[in-house]
Order: structure tokens, then sequence, then C-alpha cells
């Protein structure tokens, strides 16, 4: 699998997109960048206050993170987590460097609420997951990427990532 190009984790909070991120980046040599790191404060401050984002929200949000793909693609290669709900969303990453893959992290409700609940000093409540799961429009198969079921441990969803990536890219007879 190339690395580099520019992939980006996606999914529902919960579904270990910053965990399987960064094993992800280790694995394949390449930098890691934080989605939540690129929200401004008022998106936080709203988030933490179990205010749903809306698409004018994300907007600056999506537009730093494609910043961040632009500058890698081509080059090194990277992966950003993002959660990426929409496909508008998506397309928008992608008209920032045309070459992003997407890894969507999908799993049932209960997993993902329960690792929620389990997680300490994010600024995600649980009560935004029924937000997160009504916004959620999956990886079409016309969009660059994988689905990956997120049960198992954070290594086990980071080696059927990279093994699904390098089918991705294996070219067809």
């Amino acid at each position: 699998m190339s690395t580099q190009r520019v992939i980006v984790v996606m999914g529902v909070a919960g579904t270990g997109k910053t965990t399987v991120g960064r094993l992800l980046a280790q694995s394949l040599g390449v930098p890691y960048a934080e989605g939540d790191a690129f929200h401004p404060a008022a998106n936080v401050a709203k988030m933490s206050a179990g205010v749903p984002l809306d698409d004018a929200d994300r907007q600056p949000w999506l537009d730093a993170i494609g910043e961040w793909i632009r500058n890698r693609a081509g080059h090194r290669g990277g992966v950003v987590a993002a959660s990426s709900l929409k496909r508008a969303y998506r397309d928008r990453l992608r008209a920032a460097a045309p070459g992003a893959v997407f890894v969507h992290l999908t799993g049932d409700r209960p997993l993902i609420e329960q690792r929620m609940a389990d997680r300490r000093g994010h600024f995600m409540p649980t009560t935004l997951l029924d937000s997160q799961f009504a916004t959620l429009e999956p990886l079409q198969d016309d969009e660059p990427g994988v689905v990956v079921e997120v049960s198992g441990t954070p290594e086990e969803i980071t080696e059927r990532a990279v093994a699904a990536l390098d089918r991705l890219s294996t070219p067809k007879n």
C-alpha cells in the first residue's frame, strides 16, 4: 500500500477513531493528526454543552482538516481522525486532496455507547450519540475507502484496516 496517500479515519463518536488512527499511522510510518484539534473553540463548547453541531459549525473545521490533508497528500502521506459523517463532508475533504481514502469505523450502538461511557476527559457526551447516528451517511460504494468493524482490540481493528486498505490498493486482474 502506498503511504503517500492520506487516510481519513471516520465514524461516529466512540468508534475509536483516535486510537485506531494513531495505530494506523504508526503502522504505516506516517504522521497522525487528531481531527478534534481542528475544531474552533466555539464548536468544542457547543458539543461539551450537549448541543450537536450543524453544517455551518462544521465548515471551518472541515476546511482546516482539508488544508492538513492537502499539505500531506502526494508527499509523505498521513492519517487524520475526523468523523466525516456526511457524504458532503467527505466530498469537501476529497476536494482538498482527491487521493484521500476513508476508513469507516463502524459497530453496533451498545458497544459504541459503552466505549463512550468508559472514556475519560473527552468533551463529547454520550447524549450526542443519537445525533451522530442520525447524521451518519455511511461510506458509499463509489467513495474511495473501506469499512472496518470495531469489535475487538484496537490492534485487531487496526490490522483489519491495514488488510482492507491493502486489498483496496491491489489491482484487480
